[in-house]
């Protein structure tokens, strides 16, 4: 287990040293919980099980966070730089564990405005040394400084991925105090900044990032996959919003299939169907596409879902353990490029890829988090698929918070144990989907939360959709429970 201390990743062998650090930001409460979630005795209901699943992901952030300035560490191998996106989970991570009592309201305070402060002051620039340009940010940031990390691109969509925290961040904090009404206030200064004109250009479709020295990237967002949210949010802005035409550019690059006797609009890897998803409940709301399909993203998400569990009944290629309750390919780590034969057979394996059912890549490595973060779109199938995960390979989820990815082909195998390649490191990508699709499932919250945002029900709109919840009146915002 790592914490970032504020100055490096810190590791800790024993959970109670880990606990002693946690101290500065969990409940009384909490600190039992979380004594009890490291205990060994397996839970009973599906109820006990989703709970000790989210806390231990909603862990992740509070171990890699730098208090300091509000930043979490992409991945929980040390001396790993911060990922925008994964900082844009965590602020919308945080009111679920308010609301769970897994951190004190105050601290959660405390957190998000480390976060939104240093995003707002944060040096935006064309230039190498700064954190931004135009209201974006770089993918990966230094943990300590906070400037752009590993010479990345200026990134569109983890930008997005971020505003939709701060967004969820200003929704939820509505109490009265200078912090919560300074967290608004930073949240919508933070949305408006951003410039989606610029980096739009003179096609609908926006383009995927920025460079300084060479520019903007060759590709931009097309064919459907976790950008829906990108688009929405895009075109509601109130000040530099993406031209109206933009959402339909997106989904004249789409490709429906019929797939294994289901329709749907095909994107492989799961996490396409997901990402959007913790924030937007698009179940009952259709665009013009889907209104054509008869469908909408919601069902279209729930037949993905069945469509990996069909792809690896049928397993065409015959990797190990693939079937009924074995299934789900992601993005994440993976053992490694190397080459093997196994049982006669000549294997190719890589390391971090986006794998996808039917049409791959695919080298045997399941993504386990991906169960819980399809839970609210085929809670029937992914329930026993995490349940037969914990029996059949129990040191795959040890501790309950999954890994990146399992290789399953690999057991006994090049030093191996008996469920194959296991990663050796957590994303918080793969936490945070997990936090909020659990927390959806359960009570809804981000959900309900999102759907009294003004920008997203402006940015739905712009974009067609229509129907379902759209056509009632917005939910008045939450109330402090302690007014």
């Amino acid at each position: 287990m790592f914490l970032y201390d504020g100055c490096r990743f810190r590791r800790f062998r024993r959970p109670g040293d880990l606990l002693k650090q946690l101290e500065r930001f969990a409940t009384t409460d909490a600190r039992l919980e979380f004594r009890r979630l490291l205990r060994i005795e397996p839970p009973q209901s599906d109820e006990e099980l989703l709970d000790r699943f989210q806390r231990a992901a909603f862990g992740y952030f509070l171990e890699t966070v730098n208090a300091e300035n509000g930043l979490v560490a992409d991945t929980s191998r040390p001396n790993w730089p911060a990922s925008i996106a994964v900082v844009g989970f965590a602020l919308s991570c945080y009111p679920v564990g308010v609301e769970r009592g897994w951190i004190a309201r105050d601290a959660a305070v405390k957190l998000t405005l480390a976060a939104l402060r240093f995003f707002w002051n944060s040096r935006q620039g064309d230039g190498d040394d700064v954190t931004g340009h135009k209201g974006f940010y770089y993918h990966f940031l230094d943990m300590r400084t906070g400037l752009r990390a590993w010479r990345c691109e200026l990134s569109v969509v983890d930008t997005t991925l971020l505003m939709a925290g701060v967004l969820t961040a200003g929704a939820y904090f509505t109490g009265d105090t200078d912090d919560e009404t300074e967290i608004r206030e930073l949240a919508e200064m933070l949305y408006r900044r951003v410039d989606w004109r610029w980096i739009q250009g003179s096609r609908p479709i926006l383009r995927q990032g920025w460079k300084p020295k060479s520019g903007f990237l060759r590709y931009g967002w097309e064919g459907y996959n976790e950008a829906t949210i990108l688009y929405v949010l895009a075109m509601a802005a109130p000040d530099k919003p993406a031209s109206d035409d933009s959402y339909a550019g997106w989904t004249a690059t789409y490709q429906w299939e019929n797939i294994y006797g289901y329709d749907v609009l095909y994107g492989g890897p799961l996490f396409m169907h997901q990402f959007s998803h913790a924030w937007i409940d698009f179940d009952g709301i259709r665009d013009a596409f889907m209104r054509d399909k008869n469908s909408d993203y919601f069902e279209n998400s729930r037949r993905a879902t069945y469509l990996h569990r069909a792809y690896a009944r049928h397993n065409p290629s015959g990797y190990d353990g693939y079937g009924e309750a074995l299934w789900g390919l992601s993005a994440g780590d993976g053992p490694g490029k190397f080459r093997a034969r196994i049982e006669r057979r000549p294997r190719k394996f890589s390391g971090y890829a986006a794998r996808g059912a039917p049409f791959g890549p695919d080298d045997g490595t399941i993504a386990p988090w991906s169960y819980l973060a399809s839970l609210p779109f085929a809670p029937e199938i992914c329930l026993p698929a995490l349940r037969h995960l914990r029996e059949r390979h129990p040191e795959v989820v040890d501790g309950f918070r999954m890994p990146s990815g399992f290789n399953p082909t690999l057991a006994n195998r090049r030093k191996f144990g008996p469920s194959g390649w296991i990663s050796d490191a957590h994303y918080g990508l793969d936490q945070g989907i997990v936090v909020l699709m659990i927390e959806n499932h359960r009570s809804r919250l981000i959900w309900e939360l999102m759907r009294s945002s003004p920008h997203i029900r402006r940015g739905l709109c712009k974009a067609g959709f229509s129907g379902g919840w759209l056509s009632q009146p917005a939910s008045p915002p939450r109330k402090d429970p302690a007014e």
